[in-house]
């Protein structure tokens, strides 16, 4: 994670934008006394936080997800080949 300035990000948007794509990581922008105030982040995790938030919002496809993956860390679940 990364912190910059209003200021900073004015000067420095398309490398700040270069740097959250490539690295997919977040910058939070900051205003006088640096106080947090929006985050920048690729639009591709973006797109990700949102489906992610999605699944999750629903009690039971939360609970059914959460089984899924103690089950797999459980050792449970098999290795199948892609079919293309």
């Amino acid at each position: 994670m990364n912190a910059m300035s209003v200021t900073e990000l004015r000067k420095n948007l398309a490398s700040a934008i270069d740097r959250v794509t490539a690295d997919h990581d977040y910058t939070i922008i900051t205003r006088e006394g640096g106080k947090p105030a929006a985050v920048l982040m690729s639009l591709e995790d973006f797109a990700s936080w949102q489906e992610t938030d999605y699944l999750l919002r629903s009690p039971a496809n939360r609970k059914e997800l959460m089984a899924s993956i103690a089950e797999l860390e459980a050792g449970g679940g098999e290795v199948r080949e892609l079919i293309e």
